[in-house]
């Protein structure tokens, strides 16, 4: 039997809102979990979820002075959280019919069974309406369907591989595609070397992720703002005559946001035309043309088509790896 492809499936905001409400609140929960474990890296890399044909995954968290080492995997065809160890010894805690309190409790004592020792400083949400209310209080997120789950993940993989793509045409500093748990969208950004000076008033959350020139391209699934699936991208701090700029592909558009501009290419709309993929391409790339020339990056030098540096390899196209 052949089962029909499609590259980006359709998955309206309201379709699966409870779910999401929920598995949002999880991911704080974990990425919070990695906020105390691991090993601080540039831009809060360290922290963020990195994905697997399964769902998402932490960096390796713990230290070589004091272990173990370990991870936390979200498994979307199992429907757990697997959290296992280098000395081979794990936990699963189920997704299906939690609250967030539960799961919460279940989290950390698995970690005590692993002879993990954590410390949450702020242990509630991050940003979303109840922030108030800590993780052990929440009884009221508790909708985990396990196919919208999937389905999710599924959209989340597809446009991680649309990511990794555009990543592969990029030479210079760059963040690997990842996940924040904190907003809920898959992202990855292009830095130049230029240092930015932020007023002493910035917190220090934007202080790190903002500490150099960026362009920064993703996707979320939509939220009260934009409550619908959206591919995004914008550049920091915003060169002048950005929002001027043209963009494409047809149906792209810039919105304020801020003290400046993002620009916003409905996910709808990319999977309306005849090549999807090739359409959240051209929009990343649109975007990042622009903001690339005004603020003066040498976008010749940086630029990587196809993942080769080499322009002999270039000019050849993808090389034979040598016996």
């Amino acid at each position: 039997m052949t089962v029909s492809f499609e590259p980006l499936p359709a998955i309206p905001l309201d379709s699966w809102r409870p779910t999401k409400e929920t598995l949002h609140r999880f991911a704080q929960i974990v990425g919070k979990v990695a906020l105390a474990k691991g090993i601080r890296r540039n831009h809060w890399w360290h922290m963020t979820y990195r994905l697997t044909a399964r769902g998402w995954t932490t960096v390796p968290l713990g230290s070589a002075r004091n272990g173990p080492v370990f991870t936390c995997a979200f498994d979307f065809f199992d429907h757990v959280l697997r959290i296992a160890t280098d000395q081979g010894i794990e936990v699963e805690i189920d997704l299906i019919d939690q609250s967030v309190a539960t799961f919460y409790g279940d989290v950390l004592h698995g970690l005590r069974d692993l002879d993990v020792d954590v410390v949450l400083a702020h242990p509630h949400p991050f940003d979303l309406p109840d922030a108030r209310r800590p993780f052990e209080d929440d009884d009221e997120h508790r909708d985990y369907d396990p196919d919208k789950a999937q389905h999710a993940f599924r959209v989340q993989s597809q446009v991680g591989r649309i990511l990794e793509e555009f990543s592969a045409t990029y030479s210079g500093k760059i963040s690997p595609v990842q996940l924040f748990w904190h907003t809920f969208d898959i992202a990855v950004q292009r830095f130049s070397p230029r240092h930015i000076e932020l007023p002493d008033t910035v917190d220090s959350v934007t202080r790190e992720a903002y500490s150099r020139e960026v362009i920064s391209s993703g996707f979320w699934f939509g939220d009260d703002k934009v409550p619908e699936p959206t591919f995004y991208s914008y550049t920091a701090p915003e060169p002048a005559g950005l929002a001027e700029r043209p963009l494409t592909p047809a149906g792209a558009y810039w919105v304020a946001s801020g003290a400046g501009h993002s620009a916003y290419y409905p996910y709808d709309t990319a999977r309306a035309t005849a090549d999807p993929v090739g359409a959240a391409l051209e929009f990343f790339q649109s975007v990042y043309a622009n903001g690339a020339e005004l603020a003066g990056w040498d976008a010749d030098q940086l630029v990587c088509w196809g993942g080769i540096t080499d322009p002999v390899l270039r000019e050849k196209g993808w090389p034979e790896w040598p016996d």
